[in-house]
């Protein structure tokens, strides 16, 4: 069979089943059995049991559950609120000052659960009612949480970006610490955008009369409430950047850091930890099927000749590489319009990747431009997931609002893709300073 009926038979299938609606991790395993009887016969299943078990028995994986239990740990302890209060006394009466403190402690939280979803619904539990209180427009109130939301997929801990590195076969320290840098970033735009948008138009968010807090109440709050996450963050990333762990042990000593925060908060009960530790393992469970189908996808695929076809088509293209690039990535931002993260990186990444290495670009660069196109996706209608997390959290509004109030920073989104393409040190930067 010719290799781009292969490939066809595949991109269908799991097209097919995405939109029957079978769960994904299932539905790939199950095409996968299929490809493996059709294009292998049955002898392909020895092959195939042995392929799924060297893609879970790698040590790399190990931060997985570990950074899934980090944020379970952070979503049902429920420290976020003093640590907003102490954030929102430092900004005083800055324009937008509500909406400015969603992006600043939207990036401190994405460096501490490794959640969009979870950081997403507690930035706008927490805040959103106080904005609307005082009278801010949705676009200024609901915008900036569902711009800041997605960064947790950026900034390590964040089990995605180790799946993407697993899936792509990209260092996993490399790629977690090269998200630190686009994940400031993106923080900063936002920030800036807000400050300009409210100085431009003080209606977006009327000022208001802000209680008075004394410069020694504005240290005690951050030594009691934000210096302990500081410690969280130190443990994960800052090990890390010295040298000092690797990913595993970073997430190893993350963890142990996040309990023993919430510990000293009074907030480590039995009734928590279990909540915890039962999602960290429905969602790690979902996450290794996914891994071990998306590997064998990619042997199906180099067996069958498929990814040799498709490297000599994009060889023999008279383009040049920069437009190869940019058409890989318009593709994953449309299918980020109506499909799933872990969808598309499954379907794309081992397409994908063989390109990228034969057109020279570096795998981290790539793998955090991906995941930065994959954060867009997040938050672009119809079926921007971060969408319908905002939606859950304010069910009065309806998702037409909640779509134009993303519309700009999905904009801010994509400024920060052509930033790092046009200087891809803004990713290498951090990972060239690792040690070993």
């Amino acid at each position: 069979m010719e290799w781009w009926a292969v490939l066809s038979f595949f991109i269908l299938a799991l097209l097919l089943v995405l939109a029957s609606g079978f769960p994904i991790a299932f539905g790939f395993l199950l095409i996968n059995l299929a490809g493996t009887l059709l294009f292998m016969g049955p002898m392909g299943l020895q092959q195939m049991t042995l392929q799924i078990f060297s893609s879970l028995s790698t040590f790399a994986l190990t931060p997985i559950p570990l950074f899934i239990l980090m944020g379970e740990l952070m979503f049902h302890s429920g420290i976020a609120n003093n640590t907003i209060e102490v954030v929102d006394k430092w900004l005083g009466r800055l324009p937008g000052r509500l909406s400015l403190l969603a992006a600043g402690t939207g990036v401190l939280f994405a460096a501490l659960s490794g959640s969009t979803l979870a950081n997403t619904a507690m930035l706008g539990t927490v805040l959103l009612p106080e904005m609307r209180r005082r009278g801010y427009k949705t676009s200024m109130a609901v915008g900036p949480i569902i711009g800041v939301g997605g960064l947790a997929m950026l900034i390590p801990p964040s089990s995605l970006a180790v799946v993407l590195a697993s899936i792509g076969h990209i260092s996993v320290g490399k790629i977690l610490v090269g998200g630190v840098m686009p994940g400031l970033i993106l923080g900063a735009l936002i920030g800036a955008y807000v400050v300009v948008r409210c100085w431009l138009d003080p209606s977006l968010a009327p000022r208001y009369e802000v209680a008075r807090a004394t410069f020694r109440q504005k240290i005690t709050g951050t030594i009691k409430y934000v210096l302990p996450l500081g410690f969280i963050i130190f443990m994960v990333l800052g090990l890390m950047l010295l040298g000092v762990a690797t990913p595993t042990e970073a997430a190893s000593t993350g963890a142990l850091a996040t309990m023993l925060v919430t510990a000293v908060y009074g907030r480590l009960t039995w009734k928590m930890l279990k909540a915890s530790l039962i999602g960290t393992l429905d969602i790690s469970i979902m996450v290794f099927m996914i891994i071990a189908a998306s590997n064998t996808f990619s042997s199906l695929l180099a067996f069958t000749g498929a990814t040799r076809g498709l490297l000599s088509v994009v060889e023999n293209l008279n383009v040049p590489p920069l437009v190869v690039l940019i058409g890989m990535q318009l593709i994953v931002f449309v299918m980020g319009t109506f499909m799933e993260t872990i969808s598309i990186m499954m379907i794309c990444m081992p397409i994908f990747m063989p390109i990228v290495k034969m057109l020279g670009f570096d795998p981290v660069w790539f793998g955090v431009l991906m995941l930065v196109n994959f954060e867009t996706g997040f938050i672009t209608p119809p079926f921007g997931m971060l969408l319908f997390v905002m939606k859950g959290v304010a069910p009065d509004l309806s998702i037409k609002e909640i779509c134009y109030a993303a519309a700009p920073f999905i904009l801010i989104e994509i400024v920060t893709m052509v930033l790092i393409i046009v200087w891809p040190q803004i990713v290498l930067w951090l990972p060239n300073l690792v040690r070993g």
